[in-house]
């Protein structure tokens, strides 16, 4: 059999000289039993590398047949005589089917490899590795390996490694269970590898800052970190660490431009430089700058680059490797410097259209567009803010130029609303002062309330979680009066004043103004406000000794956070120890140690200083209770204790210190007397019921319900009582005045 295949694609070509051994890799190509096995990764990360070390610890275990295919062998005949020589090269014994080099698309390769391969049963099985498959395109090649690889003969292994995702066959085999692969994620080095390749290639470890800015440069990327290693090794007598370090991004970047962009089409290539200005690749941002093709570019070079990373998968989406985004960037800096501007601008109106604020701003930004960035902020604070995502928002404000912040006075309330929903006050008043200074004419912020009426309840917010009820409480009072009704400011203002009001005992105030700040914050759809508010309005019930109201109110509270994500947050806190009072009332103290745990562990991601002192004090009084419950009295006396710097730190404590007066004398759970709201209609008659000589079954006869309807009212009359019995539950009403 003669053939006219170079010798030297029937071999691997030679290793570099500074080769690092993979065991987990190597480890995982023995390990496989599927006929064929992908390899699959952008170029440079070591494919070829990997499989040449590989094969050289075949021939113990059966015999290894290479073949390195480049664009010569993209026709069925040329790719058909190399893989036939290839095997006939590795098992000079195996007859030849071919009377000549002539290749017939007529001739099919599953029927002429099962009779090459008859003698593979005495010999043991033989690997074929076909080294470079991106290169055949042609469809008819295409077609006649996919049928081959579907139907690979007994004792023959397949091994393919290829820049691109291989298209047909893999998704069959890989549904029949065919097939292995091996792609980017796995070919890349880790750390440790890493670290090994820049020791051997420097001739000494490199020093942690350089080899972390070197990884995360390449994010392990094989070509990446040998092309920068050398460039690095080459300098090392010289000082300049940043420069060595950018000498070797640039030679990082030139090999990309030869071995990926220089191989892209036109219409490619222009894709990716216009969407250069995109952090994540998407569909919709990449069609505003690049046209309606966008997406089936997107796909196809995700599929044949490789370079472009998946980050979501519907809608997929996919940001660029960090080498591929600086070539780029260098690329259209220089080749067309005047269209940057415009492509962040219209990447920057998609974004808005969209809603997704950060993105425009970033875009406005760069694309030198201030006050449009300034107007994205403007629109999309509150919505922001009200759902918890102040960090955000803190975000957008970074985005703008500096100063931006500090000369407008609507972003300066801004910046503190942001602050304030982290549970910083301090910080929202030194914003608020600069504010005042900066306040220029009638400007409004945030459902049209103007820039002084923001301020204001701003200012009465931040007074409030710093612990100056008074000064809180005054501030409100105004601010409640100035505020229109339904929208969040007055939300927040009537919040402000009625736990003002609860801290100075004043109860029925303290809940008709938490009631009104709940309904505003429903209609504003501010669910930040609106947890908070209805939290401390079951806060107050418990207070007062109305416990059905209580519990109604934090369930509430509780679960509009949960739905929206605040569970953590510190506005839930009131919630939570509503919640947990109340089942020490009924004595629940599992329940009630979880449920103050959530209580805790919000206030715990809260400056320790400065936020929120009265409500650190009733959670620590909280835990006093539910240690006493315990019997643990050591516990309980250091929760008191901690209630006790928390009320220091209170300028008006107010409730608070008659609560520590009365831990001090007994620290017990003692049930509040219930009073008439407690007990809902039904229970009440029930109750009255009780007080004759008829059975549960009689009672409910009497009352026109059914027997179970009248056992779950007896078993609520005896919670709410604290009684066991019939006898203890009227007992206990007429004691409290009920009956």
């Amino acid at each position: 059999m003669t053939s006219s295949v170079p010798t030297f694609k029937l071999h691997p070509p030679a290793q570099p000289p500074h080769l690092l051994t993979r065991p987990r890799l190597l480890r995982r190509l023995d390990a496989a039993t599927e006929p064929v096995m992908v390899v699959s990764a952008p170029a440079g990360a070591g494919k070829t590398v990997l499989l040449t070390e590989w094969s050289q610890g075949l021939a113990a275990r059966g015999g290894c047949a290479w073949v390195s295919l480049d664009t010569f062998d993209n026709a069925p005949g040329r790719l058909w005589a190399g893989i036939l020589w290839a095997l006939h090269h590795a098992r000079p014994e195996l007859p030849a089917r071919l009377d000549s080099d002539e290749w017939t698309l007529g001739t099919r390769p599953e029927e002429v490899l099962p009779g090459l391969l008859t003698g593979l049963g005495g010999e043991g099985p033989l690997t074929l590795i076909l080294d470079g498959l991106e290169c055949i395109t042609d469809n008819d090649a295409v077609r006649s390996l996919a049928d081959f690889l579907t139907r690979v003969p007994q004792g023959l292994r397949v091994v393919v490694s290829t820049r691109h995702l291989p298209g047909r066959p893999l998704p069959a085999l890989r549904a029949r269970g065919l097939v292995a692969e091996l792609d980017q994620h796995d070919l890349a080095f880790t750390p440790e590898e890493a670290q090994a390749v820049l020791t051997d290639l420097l001739g000494s470890a490199p020093t942690a800052d350089a080899s972390d800015a070197l990884y995360e440069a390449t994010e392990g990327w094989a070509a990446g970190l040998c092309i920068m290693g050398r460039t690095l090794a080459r300098s090392a007598n010289e000082a300049d660490a940043a420069g060595n370090l950018a000498r070797g991004r640039q030679a990082v970047t030139e090999y990309l431009a030869t071995e990926v962009l220089c191989r892209l089409t036109t219409e490619q290539r222009e894709f990716l430089l216009r969407t250069t200005v995109l952090d994540e690749l998407s569909a919709g941002p990449c069609q505003a700058l690049a046209g309606d093709r966008a997406g089936v570019l997107l796909r196809e070079l995700a599929r044949t680059v490789q370079l472009l990373v998946p980050v979501a998968a519907g809608p997929p989406a996919y940001r660029r490797h960090p080498a591929l985004s600086a070539l780029l960037s260098d690329v259209l800096t220089s080749e067309r410097p005047d269209t940057v501007v415009s492509l962040h601008q219209a990447a920057a109106r998609w974004y808005s259209r969209q809603g997704k604020t950060t993105a425009a701003v970033r875009h406005w930004v760069l694309g030198g567009d201030e006050s449009a960035a300034v107007a994205a902020v403007l629109d999309g604070w509150e919505r922001a803010i009200s759902a918890g995502r102040h960090v955000e928002v803190s975000h957008w404000l970074d985005l703008l130029p500096p100063r931006a912040v500090a000369a407008d006075a609507r972003l300066c309330v801004v910046a503190a609303m942001a602050a304030l929903a982290s549970g910083a006050p301090e910080t929202a008043r030194r914003w608020l002062d600069v504010a005042q200074l900066r306040q220029s004419g009638p400007e409004t912020v945030g459902e049209a309330s103007t820039v002084s009426d923001a301020a204001a309840v701003a200012q009465a917010v931040a007074c409030c979680l710093q612990g100056d009820v008074l000064t809180a409480d005054h501030l409100a009072e105004s601010a409640v009066a100035g505020t229109m009704p339904l929208t969040f400011w007055r939300a927040l203002a009537c919040t402000t004043r009625g736990t003002a009001l609860l801290w100075s005992c004043r109860y029925e105030e303290a809940q008709a103004l938490l009631g009104e700040a709940a309904r505003d914050a429903h209609a504003a759809g501010h669910t930040l406000a609106l947890v908070r508010a209805l939290g401390l309005w079951a806060v107050c019930a418990l207070l007062a000794g109305r416990h059905e109201p209580a519990r109604i109110l934090s369930d509430e509270a509780l679960d509009t956070a949960a739905t929206a994500g605040l569970g953590g947050h510190f506005v839930a806190v009131p919630a939570y120890i509503g919640r947990a009072g109340l089942l020490l009332e009924y004595r629940e103290v599992d329940e009630a140690e979880r449920v103050l745990a959530g209580a805790e562990a919000a206030l715990a991601e809260l400056p320790r200083t400065g936020s929120e002192p009265h409500l650190r004090a009733l959670c620590h009084f909280t835990r006093s209770r539910l240690e006493s419950a315990r019997h643990d009295t050591n516990a309980a006396r250091e929760a008191r204790e901690a209630a006790e710097r928390a009320v220091a730190r209170c300028e008006s404590p107010g409730l608070l210190t008659d609560l520590l007066r009365r831990a001090g004398k007994d620290t017990g759970v003692r049930p509040s007397a219930p009073v008439r709201q407690d007990l809902s209609p039904g229970e009440r008659r029930v109750l009255r019921a009780l007080c004759g000589p008829l059975t549960l079954r009689e009672i409910a006869a009497e009352l026109y319900v059914s027997h179970n309807t009248v056992k779950t009212q007896v078993r609520a009359i005896f919670r709410k009582l604290d009684a066991h019995d019939r006898s203890g539950a009227v007992a206990r009403a007429r004691e409290c005045g009920v009956l």
